[in-house]
């Protein structure tokens, strides 16, 4: 299994622990209340589960045909356009306990790209990434090692309103952070440095117009611009 280093970005990510002598994946829908601040302390559990996985096929068959490939069922309640449901799911990193030889490597940053959310999706679609030959590659003109915090409001959460608010992605190489709430839509060409905060207030529609340099700005409406 391929980990990489925690960070406050990653504190919900599964991580690998050691458990009746074997190593074990430990996902945070299976920690109890309690000791979930304790999961995702980024002191205590230094590493987490990227989900690249190299598997060796032959134990796999050989596990399957003596029947002890048994996966466990992880409830986790999520909620739903406002309705609460209860997802069973299983964890394919979690199928690492019955490999006697498993082992983690701590992996780079760079080979752990997700795309959970639209702030993640903002990011690989933006000029910060490029596709070379298949891969996924950090544009080299971005100084700082780390990705821009972006905070993308409900208004964002499905992909088809995500895509519906941008005319193109802004260009992000030179941004810290990104907040954007509310009615909020981006022109063709927008570029965005430093902090940049864009609050849309109740009943307001703001746009951003096209070509607009947007640096260490907090918006709260077209005077702002």
């Amino acid at each position: 299994m391929e980990v990489t280093p925690k960070t406050l970005a990653d504190v919900k990510g599964g991580t690998l622990i050691s458990y009746e002598g074997r190593v074990q994946l430990l996902e945070i829908a299976q920690v109890p209340d309690e000791h979930v601040n304790e999961f995702k302390s980024i002191e205590k559990f230094k590493i987490f589960n990227t989900n690249n996985l190299w598997v060796n096929l032959k134990a796999i068959k050989r596990l399957v045909d003596a029947e002890a490939l048994k996966m466990e069922i992880i409830p986790n309640p999520k909620e739903v356009d406002g309705v609460k449901v209860l997802q069973l799911e299983t964890a394919a990193g979690a199928a690492i306990r019955f490999f006697e030889k498993a082992i983690g490597i701590n992996v780079p940053r760079s080979r752990f790209l997700p795309v959970k959310a639209t702030s993640d999706l903002l990011l690989v679609q933006s000029d910060l990434y490029t596709l070379v030959d298949g891969y996924v590659i950090r544009n080299p003109a971005r100084v700082k090692p780390s990705n821009p915090s972006i905070e993308l409001g409900p208004e964002f959460k499905k992909v088809a309103n995500f895509l519906a608010r941008f005319k193109s992605i802004p260009s992000i190489v030179e941004l810290d952070s990104l907040k954007v709430s509310g009615d909020v839509s981006f022109g063709s060409g927008v570029v965005l440095k430093g902090n940049v905060t864009i609050a849309a207030k109740a009943g307001v529609k703001l746009e951003i117009p096209d070509g607009a340099v947007l640096e260490n700005k907090d918006i709260n409406g077209p005077e702002d611009l």
